[in-house]
């Protein structure tokens, strides 16, 4: 595996989406290297997406969304979920990937599909809110021989708030993977 430099998030954020699946997003906590293929991802476009964060402008909350790329922004939703966002494109742009589902790989033993299950699995919580992913213990790499896979395309989840946004495609997930949340 080859850790992704920060040139891989410096880049137009549907891309990076994309380029997101089929890597491998690593958590070291306490000693255990868990390890998960990303399967499922979906695309927020900045300020102007009426689903992103960020569209609700900088705040405490969104402040890592709106710092340099390849930073982890993390968040509690419902009160008992935490959800990881991969923040994209130059700084002060406010883009980020939220990565949905994972296929374990190793030391998960939990489900993966959904982003709050994947990052109970990945213990992944608040403590890693703005987390640079060229780090040491928290990372997303390639693999060394990337697999083929078909990319399906489909609007994003649980966004209906967001008026024609609701409906963009940019929930992406590599076809036939049974670790994908939704179809």
């Amino acid at each position: 595996m080859r850790k992704l430099p920060r040139a891989f998030y410096d880049r137009d954020t549907i891309v990076v989406a994309r380029d997101l699946l089929g890597k491998y997003l690593v958590h070291v906590s306490r000693g255990v290297a868990r390890v998960g293929r990303i399967v499922e991802v979906e695309a927020y476009l900045g300020p102007h997406d009426l689903a992103a964060h960020s569209a609700r402008g900088l705040t405490q909350r969104t402040q890592v969304m709106f710092g340099p790329p390849g930073r982890a922004y993390v968040y509690m939703i419902y009160g008992m979920y935490f959800c990881m966002n991969v923040v994209t494109e130059r700084e002060g742009h406010a883009s980020a990937v939220l990565l949905r589902a994972v296929e374990p790989v190793k030391n998960i033993e939990e489900r993966t599909q959904g982003p709050g299950l994947l990052c109970r699995a990945l213990r992944i919580d608040k403590r890693l809110n703005g987390y640079d992913l060229t780090g040491k213990n928290f990372y997303i790499a390639a693999p060394a021989k990337p697999e083929p896979m078909t990319i399906v395309k489909r609007p994003r989840v649980g966004v209906d708030y967001a008026g024609h946004w609701a409906r963009r495609q940019l929930r992406f997930y590599i076809k036939g993977n049974p670790f994908v949340s939704k179809r």
